[in-house]
């Protein structure tokens, strides 16, 4: 790291010095030269096809319902969006158990309307990215279903990961993994001749069996896969459970816990993720992919699901013959602690610098309580799997107030962002679900001991007074919707300065005018009035982000202009602007 006054430009280091002269600045990021690729700096929206927008009144969200809504992202000022899996499908993991991977499910839509979106969206500047699940498919898949009609050692089980049973008659698992929704991740088939057969490995739901990819039909199957919807348009991948394709040799036992979204701590410096995860093959079929995306024309892209500790390692992942991004997990995890995020966002770019990637941030998805709720429980930024009625519930406003400030620090950070639809309306965790409507299969095979995602999946509120809060025409909904989602609705937010949505709205502006998300970052402690407090400060380009994550105000730092705050600024006696506990502000210096 080097002394930022010693790297900036003559005129930005003049200014500092007659504004911040008491403070000590670190850069540890440099700002990029010139146009960078799209998605070095790109803002990414993720679309939950079930839970975004119905057109047909069935109560569950579709491709059409889409279409329909993207002047809504236009408006918002993404520059892409992510779909999530919309693949002929059983639905017994939300769609991430394909049964085919060129057919749309019928719910969902057809393939004339994925053509009408991908058109859609690039008429309106916006590039689309689609689910790729390479890492198991559904039991109802055209393989698997001509695997359990095969005898043992054919051809057809080679594609998956079949093997004999531990015992003396096979009776036990061939070894001793779980399932990441609940008990044993080995489930025995029923042979041709109705005799107790073979196990198959499921890393997940039983009704997801791992796919072998030892095997070179897989390797071949899913490349064309890859150019069937490139082909067709698609600019880009995003890789579910990317770390999980490869199994260590001989599938060994092994008593540890993974990193997933199970609500487990952070481990500094742990890199045994178990037999299962981040094995070194892994890369070499990220290399293969990387080979054919770059065959088409437009800056196709890959973007790896990737759960690995520590962030050095998954850095592995977006070395330049790999993956373009990968989730900042390690940030979406971070406890509100300002030593816990200048950490995180200090390993981050350093990590990914040294390999010349991008840092992709991110701080909700469809796995992960929404972040407003987790930075509303006691333990602020803590990492539970799901928010049952029976549990600590979240303090609503001050999540909100705390997730308004986390969403400013993370638009205000250089690299690229994503962001899961509903949170630029503030949305909730719904933690009241019904039993009898929750339908994640982690909730399931636990028998209810983990509550699941299902409560970060409701479906959006886009009218306050319509039927389904403008989600569905006829008033269905396939997951329940609170009442209280009501006050959240996209148009009780449009044109009211200072509603979450608008704020979303000037920040991505303000981030794309001001070039942040291709700019620098350098530390800066010791403002004026900040000492012993808890204040997390840095300077992109000409703007000064400070975040506010204790209970004292904080004054506004004399000579600076405020270009957004996440919540209404303070007054001292002095008749001074200060920034207010759970607040993040973006300043720029004067001339």
């Amino acid at each position: 790291m080097a002394e930022f006054t010693q790297k900036v430009d003559h005129s930005m280091k003049s200014l500092m010095s007659k504004q911040l002269p008491s403070t000590t600045t670190t850069l540890i990021h440099r700002a990029i030269v010139g146009a960078p690729d799209w998605w070095r700096d790109a803002v990414i929206y993720q679309v939950y096809p079930r839970s975004f927008a119905d057109s047909n009144g069935d109560g569950i969200g579709d491709l059409p319902g889409v279409t329909a809504r993207l002047d809504h992202l236009v408006e918002l000022g993404v520059d892409a969006i992510w779909l999530s899996p919309f693949y002929r499908s059983p639905l017994k993991d939300g769609g991430y158990d394909v049964a085919d991977y060129r057919e749309v499910d019928p719910l969902l839509g057809t393939l004339a309307d994925v053509d009408a979106l991908l058109a859609a969206a690039h008429e309106q500047g916006l590039r689309v990215l689609v689910d790729l699940v390479p890492n198991h498919t559904s039991s109802a898949h055209g393989w698997f279903q001509e695997a359990l009609a095969s005898a043992p050692g054919s051809a057809a089980r080679d594609r998956y990961v079949f093997r004999t049973g531990r015992g003396e008659l096979g009776e036990e698992p061939p070894n001793n993994w779980l399932s990441k929704f609940g008990g044993p991740a080995w489930t025995r088939v029923t042979e041709a001749d109705d005799s107790p057969g073979e196990w198959y490995l499921h890393l997940f739901d039983s009704s997801q069996p791992d796919l072998n990819w030892e095997n070179a039909q897989v390797h071949a199957e899913f490349e064309q896969v890859l150019r069937f919807w490139l082909d067709r348009g698609v600019d880009g991948f995003r890789i579910d459970v990317a770390h999980g394709l490869v199994k260590a040799p001989e599938l060994p036992d092994w008593t540890g816990r993974t990193t997933t979204a199970t609500g487990r701590k952070r481990r500094p410096n742990v890199t045994d993720e178990g037999p299962m995860w981040d094995q070194d093959g892994v890369h070499e079929i990220l290399r293969a992919w990387r080979k054919v995306v770059a065959e088409y024309p437009g800056d196709r892209v890959l973007v790896a699901e990737a759960w690995v500790q520590p962030i050095e390692r998954l850095a592995r992942y977006v070395r330049p013959d790999e993956t373009h991004q990968a989730f900042n997990f390690e940030f979406l995890k971070t406890r509100w602690s300002v030593p816990r995020y200048r950490a995180v966002i200090t390993e981050s770019l350093e990590a990914n610098d040294s390999v010349g990637a991008t840092t992709t941030w991110v701080l909700s998805n469809h796995d992960v309580v929404r972040h407003p709720s987790r930075l509303g429980l006691k333990k602020a930024g803590s990492f539970p799997a799901g928010i049952a009625a029976t549990d600590e519930q979240p303090d609503e406003h001050r999540g909100l107030m705390r997730g308004r400030a986390a969403s400013l620090l993370m638009l205000g950070l250089p690299g690229s962002a994503y962001l899961y639809q509903g949170e630029e309306l503030g949305l909730p965790e719904a933690t009241a679900l019904p039993t009898e409507a929750r339908q994640d299969p982690t909730f399931l095979g636990t028998g209810g001991n983990k509550i699941g995602r299902d409560g970060c999946r409701v479906p959006l509120p886009w009218v306050a007074d319509a039927p389904a809060l403008g989600f569905s025409p006829s008033g269905a909904s396939w997951l329940p919707q609170p009442a209280s989602f009501a006050r959240y609705a996209l148009d009780t937010q449009l044109g009211v300065p200072g509603s979450t949505y608008e704020m979303y709205r000037a920040a991505l502006h303000l981030r794309r005018v001001r070039r942040l998300g291709s700019g620098s970052l350098a530390w800066v402690v010791g403002l004026a009035g900040t000492k012993k407090k808890k204040v997390l400060a840095f300077i992109n380009r000409d703007v000064m982000i400070v975040m506010n994550l204790g209970a004292a105000a904080v004054p506004i730092t004399p000579g600076c202009a405020v270009l957004i705050t996440s919540r209404r600024l303070g007054i001292d006696a002095e008749g001074r602007q200060t920034i207010p506990r759970d607040t993040t502000v973006w300043l720029r210096f004067s001339s």
